[in-house]
């Protein structure tokens, strides 16, 4: 069962606002370790996953700040739908159920995922434009369990990994981006062209093999051999305030040249959410991001940044049956979707 916390509390990269939080939904890094003398995941029997699920569960509970530990295997579809849409665990580690498990902070800062494609996957997830925070909250968890078990690491290569990609530092740092702007003038191609000139991996909402939705992008590193995870981060903060700057510039450019038709198109939506009595999941990501835009250019001042995060999150499908306690089908879950997204606009939803 998904533990009660999670289901009544909203994750504080969800609840608070950082640097640049209109445009920079969230800030994460992701570590990758692997048990020194053993299988990795992909060649490890059935025997030796569940050993060493057993192994890192013990060790990551003694630490004061992860609040549980949770089982894939003891989680029907739609309770590990809900993990995922929290960015709790990857797309990944929901088709490999049996052997795979997730430990939580306090807030939902960090976790560690476990037999994933590595044996343990740390991340630390921030509000807005924070790679710092987000490395403090995995680095210390990467700290403990360093202490605490053998991991696999070359004095040549660093950190072994099972995807050769992540050798290294096998650290990655992504950042989940909202560029409508730069969407609506046709630039984004040639933005986002540079990112992957420069090594950085462009994907969609819930990372690799999910589809962009609601002009949001999420960029990640490549690279992780032969460089440390303080260029990394420092490389990507640039790059990413260089794209933040070029969607500005976008922005002033539709304000300039098409005020009314984007006012027209941000007021559309905000009517549909509010008054709406049927809506799909795609449906009020795609409305929100023209709401959150319309926050963005100051036309819209009576919704807070945190509200439309909030919705992008709760109002999906997962989370609608796991917060109604009921397993609905499509129709009935774009009726209380509506419902549901009437009354977090209204205020009368605080998460």
């Amino acid at each position: 069962m998904i533990p009660e916390y999670l289901i009544s509390e909203t994750p504080f990269w969800l609840k608070e606002e950082g640097l640049f939080s209109e445009i920079v939904l969230s800030s994460r890094v992701r570590i990758a370790r692997n048990l020194e003398d053993t299988f990795f995941v992909q060649r490890a029997s059935a025997d030796i996953l569940q050993e060493t699920m057993e192994k890192i569960k013990e060790s990551i509970l003694n630490m004061k700040n992860i609040r549980s530990f949770i089982y894939m295997g003891s989680l029907n579809p739609v309770e590990r739908q809900f993990l995922m849409e929290r960015r709790i665990v990857s797309h990944d580690i929901v088709e490999k159920v049996k052997y795979a498990g997730v430990g939580i902070s306090n807030d939902e800062k960090a976790g560690v995922m476990v037999n994933e494609e590595d044996h343990i996957r740390i991340y630390g997830i921030m509000p807005g434009l924070n790679f710092t925070e987000a490395y403090e909250s995995a680095d210390d968890i990467d700290n403990f369990i360093s202490k605490e078990l053998d991991i696999a690491y070359d004095k040549e290569f660093g950190y072994l990994t099972a995807c050769p990609t992540n050798v290294g530092t096998g650290m990655r740092a992504s950042v989940l981006i909202h560029l409508p702007a730069l969407v609506l003038t046709k630039e984004i191609d040639k933005a986002l062209r540079s990112f992957s000139q420069m090594g950085y991996l462009i994907r969609g909402l819930y990372g690799e093999g999910t589809q962009v939705q609601g002009n949001m992008f999420q960029i990640t590193n490549q690279r992780t051999l032969g460089i440390s995870e303080e260029k990394i981060i420092q490389n990507l903060s640039k790059m990413v305030r260089e794209l933040i700057n070029y969607e500005l510039n976008a922005r002033e450019i539709l304000v300039k040249n098409a005020k009314y038709e984007v006012e027209d198109k941000i007021w559309r939506a905000y009517a549909i959410l509010s008054s709406a009595r049927l809506l799909t999941s795609e449906e009020v990501i795609n409305l929100a991001s023209a709401v959150r835009f319309g926050i963005g250019l100051g036309i819209i001042t009576s919704i807070p940044i945190k509200t439309l995060n909030k919705l992008l999150v709760l109002t999906q499908p997962a989370h609608i049956q796991i917060i109604f306690e009921k397993n609905m089908h499509a129709e009935e879950r774009d009726i209380t979707r509506a419902e549901f997204v009437r009354k977090i606009l209204s205020g009368g939803e605080n998460g």
